[in-house]
């Protein structure tokens, strides 16, 4: 690919759009500028081209992005043949257990979801296809990310130290990496309360019908009601029922 084949206006609007998060809805000119690298005078342009469409709201001082956007990721999600695959097969094992159950995929250094059951909120915040969360502290994202060379691991998250977000979060990449040998040897990644106190999860990785990982597929419980060995035990042969049923689905 060219580099005069590049639009340079999308990708700085893209990456405009791409700083608003859970953590920031609301956000000046300035703000937005820092965290997209982005000067400020482009960073003003981007953002009224958006308000401008109607993909966001500016009140003279804060933008906020509007529902509008919505319409970008749903068109991304209905051209996916995984969401639409997997939720099925989420909403029968979530009912059956009565825990809740996630399918996510890779972005980066994030995972994002691609299809949630939820049957009891464990967490502080709300879940649903869209959101996203570090991979190097989910078992989801540690299911896929113990898949990869060391060179492409490195490449997609960095050498650290990463950020924690309980007590409990590993935060080196030597940490991860027997972490991750850890998770390729058992076929699971176990999280105990690294993501947020109170939630374990156990999750595994997804394979196509080529035997390449595109996906993961986790259970999350409360800490305060099951161990991790009763997670294992209790959920594992539950999450390679449906891997194993993917793998036959999705080329």
């Amino acid at each position: 690919m060219l580099e005069r084949d590049i639009m340079g206006g999308l990708a700085k609007g893209l990456l405009a759009i791409e700083t608003f998060r859970a953590d920031t809805p609301r956000q000046s000119i300035s703000e937005v500028a820092a965290a997209s690298g982005l000067d400020r005078a482009t960073a003003r342009r981007c953002l009224l081209t958006l308000a401008h469409l109607g993909y966001a709201t500016y009140d003279g001082k804060y933008f906020t992005l509007t529902p509008r956007v919505l319409r970008l990721g749903t068109a991304c999600l209905a051209t996916m043949p995984i969401p639409s695959i997997i939720q099925p097969m989420l909403d029968d094992l979530s009912e059956r257990i009565g825990e809740s159950s996630s399918a996510s995929i890779l972005d980066g250094s994030e995972i994002v979801y691609v299809a949630r059951a939820a049957q009891r909120k464990i967490m502080s915040i709300s879940l649903m296809a869209g959101s996203r969360l570090p991979a190097h502290c989910t078992s989801m994202g540690r299911a896929m990310l113990a898949q990869l060379k060391d060179s492409d691991l490195t490449a997609l998250i960095g050498e650290g130290p990463f950020e924690p977000r309980t007590k409990n979060t590993i935060t080196t990449l030597e940490g991860l990496q027997a972490e991750f040998a850890k998770i390729r040897e058992q076929g699971y990644a176990l999280n105990d309360q690294e993501t947020e106190i109170g939630l374990r999860s156990i999750a595994v990785p997804v394979y196509n019908s080529r035997k390449v990982v595109i996906a993961a597929i986790n259970i999350g419980v409360s800490a305060f009601h099951y161990e991790n060995a009763e997670v294992v035990a209790k959920f594992f042969p539950q999450l390679v029922e449906i891997q194993n049923e993917l793998r036959g689905l999705i080329h």
